[in-house]
């Protein structure tokens, strides 16, 4: 097996199996492992999370229980705003009536809508029309757009100094002012597709994930440098990241794979793949910290993880199938939020049985939607991430 050093890492030559992930555990055991256990000082600010069995004593999402919301969304009006990418519009759903209340233009392939750090602003990222929409979410209507070039998706530092712009198509993490969007620096990626990322419990490392090339790319986003590159196998096509509770493992979607990978979060050691559904696409945690639901865009599904047991403990069927993509779950917690990519629409679940309940109408190719606002004293972007 040929292996190549960049970045402090070891990059594998061949492809990885889903069962035997080998490639991707060869470019990490080839490397010496960079620690990104949070310190005493970042666990003990993160207050008691325990209470049930199915959660850790120490939970980076302690503070995105229902009903503690920040003060400074008091007032906010509780909406769901859809991109469609297609339509290059944003529907606005009134999630008690279910009822499109409010509908407008952005610009082209509108991706994601993003909650700043700060829960004051949320940022439509059009994609290809090369800008940023701000709209208030104490109205839901947009502002001035502001130019940014290729926003896919949007990310914030832990420490709210730097909004950090994946640049899909420029193959490059973008770092700019969290405010006025002004380009500070630009960190070259050497992967394809830079879409979804998460942050180490203390904040220090962001993992992100590069669909079109397999690849997932650690960052130093202080410096800002790679740390490492873990190529997954040409045949991944990894998704949404996420964080597990007690902050030891990042879950990484496959759309081609089906299914997510375990990635050790002081490590960064491929340890497992764990089969999900057709189309594994966006990861969620529920507001107890207990499961994960993980959409499944190819089969009409959404897979309920254990973090506890590390395995899938219920399967959620859309009646007839469907296409569940991004989305969020409500600040109650009793609801999933899911745009339809393919079928322009919208899903909400009961997460208390699984069931869909509502299925709503919106524009063409609906992607990243915002539940907002949410519990949570800031954000770390993308369509909710939390802390």
């Amino acid at each position: 097996m040929a292996l190549t050093i960049i970045g402090g890492g070891a990059l594998a030559g061949c492809a990885a199996t889903p069962s035997v992930p080998r490639a991707a555990q060869a470019v990490i055991e080839t490397a010496p492992p960079v620690s990104a256990r949070p310190s005493p000082a970042a666990v003990a600010a993160l207050g008691p999370g325990g209470g049930t069995e199915d959660r850790a004593p120490a939970d980076v999402y302690a503070a995105d229980r229902p009903g503690m919301l920040s003060p400074v969304v008091k007032g906010f009006r509780s909406l769901v705003y859809v991109p469609n990418s297609e339509s290059g519009t944003v529907d606005v759903i009134d999630p008690e009536t279910y009822r499109v209340v409010r509908h407008f233009r952005t610009g082209a392939l509108p991706q994601h809508v993003v909650p700043s750090w700060d829960l004051k602003t949320l940022w439509v990222n059009n994609n290809r029309g090369n800008f940023l929409t701000p709209v208030d979410p104490r109205t839901g209507r947009p502002g001035r757009p502001v130019p940014v070039d290729d926003p896919y998706n949007l990310y914030f530092s832990p420490d709210g100094r730097y909004a950090l712009v994946m640049a899909e198509r420029n193959n490059q993490l973008d770092l700019r002012d969290p405010h006025t969007m002004k380009l500070l620096r630009s960190l070259p990626l050497p992967c394809r597709g830079v879409n979804h990322g998460d942050f180490t419990a203390d904040g220090s490392v962001f993992l992100a994930s590069c669909e079109f090339s397999g690849d997932l790319v650690v960052i130093d986003w202080r410096a800002p440098r790679l740390i490492r590159r873990i190529h997954l196998g040409h045949m991944s096509m990894p998704q949404d990241v996420k964080l597990s509770p007690d902050g030891s493992i990042f879950y990484v979607a496959d759309m081609e794979r089906h299914g997510v990978w375990l990635v050790d979060a002081a490590t960064y050691k491929v340890m497992r793949f764990l089969p999900t559904g057709r189309g594994a696409h966006g990861l969620y945690v529920s507001r107890d910290s207990r499961h994960m639901y993980v959409s499944n865009r190819g089969e009409g599904s959404v897979s309920v993880v254990s973090f506890l047991k590390r395995k899938v403990v219920d399967v959620w069927r859309i009646p007839g199938g469907g296409s569940p993509d991004m989305g969020g779950v409500s600040a109650d917690g009793t609801k999933l939020w899911l745009s339809g990519r393919y079928h322009g629409v919208v899903y909400v679940f009961d997460t208390r049985n699984g069931r869909v309940v509502r299925t709503i109408r919106v524009g063409a190719g609906p992607h990243g939607l915002c539940v907002y606002p949410q519990p949570g004293r800031y954000s770390l972007g993308h369509t909710g991430v939390f802390r």
